[in-house]
């Protein structure tokens, strides 16, 4: 049985992501690191998925080798904490090339020019932009936002997140020095709250999946967002924008 002619929770997503028999089907093209595109079943469900293996990262001199995979599955964790799931299910598990992160493959709607969303700065990308500036992300392309053939956004790729030094590269600088609108402001607030509990399951997902010194440095971004209220500005010394920016 297809994805597509079920409904499933997000909850029974990573239950299958993380449990069902996978299947490497091939590799995905133009990918920095190893990125293969797999097929996941349990019973008579089959889901589409990336697996990202810890073994087919590449070394950078600024990301501790051997993690990125980690902080595909902490973007999930965030996105899913602030109440927002922009970031596909994405779990933690081992496969045919060891352990990596597994994430539900999503179809883009190719009607969306979405080069065109990002350069007028179109205001439905905004709730990335936010969860930007908390993931840190280093790496925010125009093809890492897309829209499904739902119209539901969804941003991926969020291995260069997380990092306790402020990296903050992406082409959503739209809004910069703006407002950020009270209902994302109003859950950033809430999140910071909500990883503070004690028995918040979120903050020991994250614990188990970063440093502590990335928790702290999360907690701060948490804290200044909601404090300021306001989309940053781009540092003027520093490299704002990926390369490339597609």
């Amino acid at each position: 049985m297809a994805a597509d002619e079920i409904r499933l929770s997000a909850a029974d997503v990573e239950d299958i992501l993380t449990c069902g028999h996978m299947e490497v089907i091939g590799r995905l093209p133009r990918a920095s690191n190893a990125t293969l595109f797999v097929k996941v079943t349990r019973g008579d469900i089959a889901l589409p998925a990336v697996y990202k293996p810890r073994r087919g990262e590449r070394p950078l001199w600024d990301f501790r080798h051997g993690t990125l995979y980690r902080r595909e599955v902490a973007a999930y964790v965030l996105s899913e904490a602030v109440g927002w799931s922009l970031v596909p299910p994405t779990v933690e598990r081992g496969g045919e090339f060891g352990v990596g992160s597994v994430q539900l493959f999503v179809a883009e709607d190719d009607e969306r020019d979405m080069l065109e969303l990002v350069d007028s700065g179109d205001d439905s990308l905004q709730p990335i932009a936010v969860l930007d500036v908390l993931l840190n992300n280093a790496d925010r392309k125009v093809s890492h936002c897309m829209f499904d053939e739902s119209g539901r956004l969804w941003g991926i790729d969020h291995g260069l997140t997380f990092h306790d030094e402020p990296k903050l590269r992406t082409v959503l600088w739209a809004w910069a020095g703006e407002r950020v609108p009270a209902a994302l402001g109003h859950d950033v607030a809430a999140l910071g709250d909500h990883l503070a509990g004690q028995d918040s399951g979120a903050a020991a997902r994250l614990a188990e999946l970063l440093d502590d010194d990335e928790i702290e440095a999360l907690l701060d971004r948490i804290e200044l967002l909601a404090r300021s209220g306001r989309f940053p500005e781009p540092d003027p010394y520093g490299h704002p924008v990926p390369w490339p920016p597609y």
